[in-house]
């Protein structure tokens, strides 16, 4: 009976550690769109449409700088997964979190784009909160 028991706990711990490999793939590729969309609000001010009326005013070159900080650190997160750091786990949840905020914010500039981005975010935040996801 004790073995059944180990071996159901290693099989859980494979199908979460699969998720954490997997939630640390979708930062990392994120975390590069995001790098992406930020250079080109900052190298091209014009690429992404004014909306007028919006309540979060921001210009696009600041949007840019922001999705640019952090693009670079959902990158840091997802290689600090991969790595299995102690601080990796924490800081991923908390950077996923803000992306989701962040491209919420972004809906009215490119609509699909920050919907599907809020659900990867979504996604990445269930699979870090398994249980026994974060442990070695």
């Amino acid at each position: 009976m004790t073995d059944d028991r180990a071996v159901k706990s290693q099989a859980d711990s494979g199908w979460a550690m699969a998720g954490v490999a997997f939630a640390a793939t979708m930062m990392l590729m994120i975390g590069g769109f995001q790098v992406i969309i930020g250079l080109a609000a900052i190298l091209n001010d014009d690429y992404f449409v004014r909306v007028r009326g919006y309540a979060f005013n921001l210009d696009i070159t600041a949007w840019g700088w922001i999705h640019l900080i952090l693009g670079l650190a959902l990158i840091a997160a997802g290689i600090g997964l991969f790595s299995r750091a102690v601080w990796a786990g924490v800081a991923a949840l908390f950077l996923v979190v803000l992306s989701a905020i962040d491209n919420f914010f972004f809906i009215p500039y490119q609509p699909f784009w920050a919907l599907l981005l809020i659900a990867l975010d979504v996604w990445i935040i269930w699979a870090l909160t398994r249980p026994r996801a974060l442990r070695t």
